[in-house]
């Protein structure tokens, strides 16, 4: 029995250890400003007005490539739709660039800015193979206060910007980020 609370006793303190070596490992300079959105699982309701299906979206952002980018994955309702990104210093654009691949089988590749005042991302990303003719999509996030995540985005479609969605994310507990 005392083996027992002693294994669980050390395999939580090296859990404890491994998350606080994360927060400090080495980031890009140009991707610090995004630190707070690393290694915490995001929940937000999607669903629209009016709608009676729910839309979940689950995300998770993390260090990738040595501190060189940072990866984002989520999925809507456990996989029904899903994508992954790459967010890294684009030297020739002197902007932060970033890659979005989806299971619809389209991408897209933009570039983003953190203003430094307002805590906000502004991402403005081409899109390409959208069967809708969405050809942009331009989108704000910012982590309130609350230690929410507020999102906001519209769409190029057909030659007109059109409101997308917006949504508040929570953090929650780790959870799979699941594609079918």
């Amino acid at each position: 029995m005392m083996k027992t609370i002693l294994a669980g006793l050390l395999l939580f303190c090296a859990a404890l250890a491994n998350a606080a070596q994360t927060e400090t490992l080495a980031l890009h300079p140009k991707l610090e400003p995004l630190r707070p959105y690393l290694n915490q699982h995001w929940q937000g309701d999607l669903t629209q007005p009016g709608k009676s299906e729910k839309v979940i979206d689950r995300s998770l952002w993390s260090r990738a490539l040595n501190g060189q980018a940072i990866k984002t994955v989520h999925s809507i309702n456990d996989g029904q739709y899903g994508g992954e990104s790459f967010i890294f210093w684009g030297e020739s654009k002197q902007s932060l660039v970033y890659y979005y691949f989806t299971t619809a089988g389209f991408y897209t590749h933009g570039t983003m800015e953190f203003n430094t005042q307002s805590g906000e991302i502004v991402a403005l990303e081409n899109v390409e193979n959208n069967q809708n003719g969405i050809t942009q999509v331009k989108s704000f996030s910012r982590i309130m206060p609350d230690g929410t995540l507020q999102t906001k985005s519209s769409y190029l479609q057909n030659g007109n910007w059109v409101d997308g969605h917006s949504a508040t994310y929570k953090p929650v507990a780790a959870q799979p980020i699941r594609f079918k």
